[in-house]
C-alpha cells in the first residue's frame, strides 16, 4: 500500500479547515442572530417600559392637579361652608369637585378634614360659649339682686308716701319699669345657668298668673279668665319658675300681635288634675320652621344651645323657659295655632307642682281673677230621689206617677204613663267663693283717705 501523496494531504487538511472555518462562521452567525434578537426584544421592551413610564408619569400629574384642586375647593369652600354650617343647617357644605375621578382614599381624607375642622370648631366654641355665660351670668346675678333691692325701697316709699297723686303715678310707673328690667336680667340669667334668683312660698295659681303679666309692658292687654278653684296654688319650689315662664309667653304674645288686640289667658284643671295657663293670641301666627325651632327650644333637650345661636338681638325667651323645664318638671308647648289665628301656647303643670292653700288662714289678692261660676245643670231625678221626694206628699201626685199604671188595656198589660216636670234633686251646684264686697269696699277706702290725706298735707304745706 502506497502513501497519500502531500498534495493531497494538502488539500484534505485545507478542505478540513475550510469546514471547520464555516461552522465556525456558522456557529458565529446564529449568536450574532441571537444577540441582534435579543437586542431588539431588549429595545422594545425598554421602549414599552418607557411609555409605560410616561403614562405613569402623566397619570401622577393629573391625579396630583385633580388632588390639589380639590385641597384648593377644600380651603376656598368647603371650610367656610362648614363654619357657617356649624351655625344653621341651612348653609350646606359643597362636596368634591369631581366625586367620579376621585378616589375613595383621597374622598375618605378629604372628608376627614373637614370632620376634625368641625369637632376643633365645636369644641372651642362651647370652651367660648361657657366663658361667656360665666362671665354674663354673674354680672346679670349682681344687677338682679340690685334691682330686687330698688323694688324693696320702692315698695316702701309706696307705703309710706303722701304726696300728690302725680307724684304717686311717677312713683308706679317707676316701679313699673323696675319689673320689666328685672324680668329681663332675670332671664338673661337662666339663661346662662342661674336659678330664677327668687324663692316664693306656696302661691295661688291665679296670682302667679297676674304677678307675672305686671312684669309686661303692655299689660292692661291681656285678660285672664280663671276657671279653677280659688284654692289651688302651686308650691314654692316652681311658683318662681313658672312665673316667668308664664311671663315670657305673654311677652312673646303681646309683642307678635299689635297694640289694639287682646291677648286671652285662661286657667283650667283637668280631669287628671293638671292645670292648664293657656296664652291666645290673635297674631300673624309661626311659619312651620318657626314652630318646629320653638318646639326644640322650650323642651328640656335644649340644654346645648349655644349663645351665638340666639340671633342679633338675641332671642332669649323660649330658651330660659326650656331650661326651666328641664330643671322643674312642667310642660310647655307653643306649635298650636290659637282660635285667632295667631299661636296658642300652654302651660301645664302637673299634680306634683300643686298645692292646695288655706284661704282662711292666707286670703288670696284682690286683684286676682275671680273664677268664673259654672252653669247649673238640670238633673233628672232618679227612681230613688223621686221615691224620697215623693214621701209627705199629696198621694196622687208625683209620688203616684211612679208607680206603674194598672192594667188597663186590652191585653191586660199596663199602660206607661207620661210623667209630669221632673222634680228638682237635692243636690246643690258646685260653690265657689264669690268676692267679698265688704272687703273690697274697706280696702279701697282706706287707699283713697291715703290718697286724700297725702293730697291734703301736700297743699297745705304749699299754702304756707
Amino acid at each position: 500500500m502506497t502513501s497519500p501523496s502531500e498534495p493531497a494531504l494538502a488539500l484534505g487538511a485545507v478542505t478540513v479547515v475550510m469546514a471547520v472555518v464555516a461552522l465556525l462562521l456558522a456557529l458565529s452567525r446564529r449568536k450574532q442572530v441571537r444577540r441582534c434578537r435579543e437586542m431588539d426584544a431588549a429595545l422594545k421592551s425598554a421602549e414599552a417600559r418607557k411609555r409605560y413610564a410616561e403614562s405613569r408619569t402623566q397619570d401622577l400629574e393629573a391625579h396630583e392637579e385633580r388632588f390639589r384642586a380639590e385641597v384648593g375647593h377644600l380651603v376656598s369652600a368647603r371650610l367656610p361652608a362648614l363654619a357657617l354650617n356649624l351655625i344653621s343647617s341651612h348653609h350646606p357644605v359643597p362636596g368634591l369637585l369631581q366625586e367620579k375621578l376621585a378616589g375613595p382614599e383621597d374622598a375618605e381624607l378629604l372628608d376627614s378634614v373637614l370632620t376634625r375642622v368641625s369637632e376643633i370648631v365645636l369644641k372651642e366654641r362651647r370652651r367660648v360659649d361657657a366663658a361667656a355665660r360665666a362671665a354674663l351670668r354673674g354680672a346679670s346675678q349682681d344687677s338682679q339682686a340690685l334691682s330686687y333691692r330698688l323694688q324693696s325701697e320702692l315698695d316702701g316709699l309706696q307705703r309710706e308716701f303722701t304726696g300728690s297723686r302725680h307724684l304717686t303715678h311717677q312713683m308706679l310707673a317707676a316701679d313699673h319699669l323696675n319689673e320689666q328690667n328685672l324680668r329681663l336680667i332675670q332671664r338673661t340669667a337662666i339663661v346662662c345657668g342661674a336659678w330664677p334668683g327668687h324663692v316664693r312660698k306656696d302661691t295661688y295659681v291665679a296670682e302667679i298668673v297676674t304677678g307675672a303679666s305686671s312684669r309686661l309692658r303692655g299689660f292692661d292687654r291681656i285678660k285672664i279668665n280663671s276657671r279653677i278653684a280659688t284654692n289651688v296654688g302651686i308650691v314654692g319650689r316652681a311658683a318662681e319658675p313658672i312665673a316667668v315662664a308664664c311671663a315670657e309667653l305673654m311677652a312673646n304674645a303681646l309683642e307678635h300681635s299689635r297694640d289694639d288686640l287682646a291677648v286671652d289667658v285662661s286657667l283650667i284643671q283637668t280631669g287628671n288634675g293638671n292645670v292648664s295657663i293657656t296664652v291666645d293670641d290673635a297674631g300673624k301666627g309661626m311659619t312651620a320652621e318657626a314652630a318646629a325651632r320653638g318646639v326644640r327650644l322650650v323642651s328640656a333637650d335644649s340644654q346645648d344651645v349655644m349663645l351665638t345661636e340666639l340671633g342679633d338681638p338675641p332671642s332669649q325667651g323660649f330658651v330660659a323657659i326650656g331650661r326651666l323645664v328641664a330643671d322643674y318638671g312642667f310642660h310647655v308647648s307653643v306649635d298650636n295655632p290659637s282660635p285667632y289665628g295667631g299661636v296658642r301656647a300652654v302651660v301645664t303643670i302637673p299634680p306634683n307642682l300643686l298645692a292646695s292653700i288655706d284661704e282662711e288662714a292666707e286670703p288670696p289678692s284682690a286683684m286676682a281673677p275671680q273664677p268664673a261660676v259654672a252653669p247649673k245643670a238640670e238633673r233628672r231625678p232618679s227612681t230613688v230621689a223621686a221615691s224620697v221626694t215623693g214621701h209627705g206628699t199629696d198621694p196622687g201626685t208625683e209620688a203616684d206617677d211612679e208607680k206603674p199604671s194598672t192594667p188597663d188595656g186590652a191585653d191586660g198589660l199596663p199602660q206607661r204613663r207620661r210623667r209630669g216636670p221632673a222634680a228638682t234633686t237635692g243636690l246643690a251646684a258646685p260653690t265657689y267663693r264669690a268676692p267679698d264686697p265688704e272687703r273690697s269696699l274697706k280696702a279701697w277706702s282706706e287707699f283713697q283717705d291715703g290718697l286724700d290725706s297725702g293730697r291734703t298735707g301736700s297743699d297745705s304745706e304749699e299754702t304756707q
